[in-house]
């Protein structure tokens, strides 16, 4: 009794400094809403989600290609060195000029003005490429894979909040069950110290129920230490701060293991988003080859400048408008690929292999899926078998500790005999919640195995 006011003060303790922080009534969660928080608040999948906005902005990339390429320059130099080029001394003859150049010679004439200038605009619209025309098949589709990306990190998250959530729960019965106990053992002391004032019991006996008692204070502790490291762990894959205070709403009891899943029959590999991927990444590997295979067609441009462009000796002269000279060209261009060193056949042959390794993928994920299952579905089954024959073994030292306490209590039994069952009691209740936390997990990862632990 006094251990429960105890528990009941050191809680309202809590309350009270927990309400005079300002903070108000924690958030509550049930499981799925703890899912639910952690997928929108978790970083890591922040991360993959701007990953996937990411693919989507190089799709707009790889579009950007195909549409109209324009672009402008404006260019005005100071040629301070004049580049000369030489003429024949025959074109400068004069019989009347003494000093004219000896024929055979060569004279440095200059043709490069002092200044000019360049006004342009270049514009340039792809009319066929066929590698670009894939390029965005493909873009489309690496945005999917991105996308079924996204999914898998949701059902990593997903798996991770359900074996943490479960881990507190399981914590959060067990430290209820071993207050439990403190208070029976505590209470039978009391009677047993009562006793050994009245002459009916020894010393020995209050001793051993001293120790006992010692021991399980010790395990409460241990257990209210591990049970605050699983909230810390469910914080940590909910996305919430570690100061934070939340409430678990759902009860270890209202859990439910259906054993209509164990060994599923007649599964679909496509429930499974690791299969989903996979055929993505099959698309992407074909369109890959049809990628490398097209660059054997030839490529059509359309393309135009128009501009204006001036020259002069004088830096004054380039900056009036009647002294530029406009200009205009607007043309096709056809690239034809003859010959590139067998640099495309070879590449070719890369992208098939990759295909072919990328399809062969599909068996080796099959088998994988097929042992997941199988191995899920046996650790469920015997999870299940060790839950209820440890369940089974609880309830029979819950009783044999009963009946040696009568047994003490009226004389016909030793203070050994209360001590040896509740010791069995103790290992009996810590092996039964080690047998359903194991049964919980197991649930999971058979959920997970199936497809079926989390749906979009």
């Amino acid at each position: 009794m006094k251990n429960k006011i105890s528990l009941l003060a050191t809680f309202l303790l809590f309350w009270g400094t927990f309400c005079a922080s300002g903070q108000g009534t924690p958030p509550s969660f049930s499981l799925q809403q703890s899912i639910n928080y952690a997928l929108q608040n978790r970083p890591s999948l922040q991360a993959t989600r701007n990953e996937q906005r990411i693919a989507k902005a190089q799709v707009g990339e790889i579009r950007a290609m195909g549409l109209p390429q324009i672009n402008g320059s404006l260019d005005v130099g100071d040629n301070f060195v004049q580049q000369q080029s030489f003429l024949p001394a025959e074109f400068f003859q004069d019989p009347d000029n003494p000093n004219a150049p000896e024929p055979g010679t060569f004279v440095p004439v200059t043709f490069t003005p002092a200044y000019t200038g360049n006004a342009t605009v270049t514009g340039s619209q792809l009319l066929f490429d066929g590698t670009y025309l894939i390029g965005l098949k493909a873009a489309k589709t690496y945005t999917e894979l991105s996308r079924k990306t996204t999914i898998q990190s949701e059902i990593d998250v997903a798996e991770q909040v359900s074996k943490a959530y479960y881990g507190v729960l399981v914590n959060r019965e067990r430290f209820e069950l071993l207050n439990q106990n403190l208070v029976r053992l505590d209470t039978l002391l009391y009677q047993t110290r009562i006793m050994f004032e009245n002459g009916v019991a020894e010393k020995l006996d209050v001793d051993r129920l001293r120790v006992q008692l010692n021991n399980l204070k010790v395990e409460q502790q241990k257990t209210e230490r591990l049970m605050a490291i699983s909230e810390n762990l469910l914080k940590f894959q909910m996305g919430i701060d570690q100061k934070q205070v939340i409430l678990l709403t759902d009860e270890l009891a209202e859990v439910e293991v259906d054993v209509s899943k164990v060994r599923p029959q007649n599964f679909d590999y496509t429930n499974r988003i690791e299969y989903s991927i996979l055929e993505t990444q099959r698309d992407l590997a074909e369109l890959d080859l049809r990628n490398r295979k097209s660059g054997y067609l030839p490529k059509l441009y359309l393309n135009a400048r128009y501009g204006y462009i001036t020259a002069s000796n004088e830096f004054s002269n380039i900056t009036k408008t009647r002294n530029w000279l406009e200009f205009g060209y607007v043309g096709g261009q056809l690239q034809l690929p003859i010959f590139d060193g067998l640099r495309k056949h070879y590449q070719i042959q890369q992208g098939k292999i990759a295909l072919e390794n990328t399809k062969l993928g599909f068996q080796t994920l099959a088998q994988s899926i097929d042992l997941e299952l199988e191995q899920a579905s046996v650790e469920l089954t015997n999870s299940l078998d060790v839950l209820e024959s440890q369940r089974e073994n609880m309830a029979l030292a819950e009783e044999i500790a009963r009946v040696a306490k009568i047994k003490f209590q009226e004389g016909v039994g030793t203070n050994l005999e209360v001590v040896n069952a509740e010791t069995d009691l103790r290992e009996a209740q810590t092996n039964y919640y080690a047998a359903m936390y194991d049964a919980l997990i197991a649930k999971v990862n058979l959920d997970r195995a199936t497809g079926t632990l989390f749906t979009k």
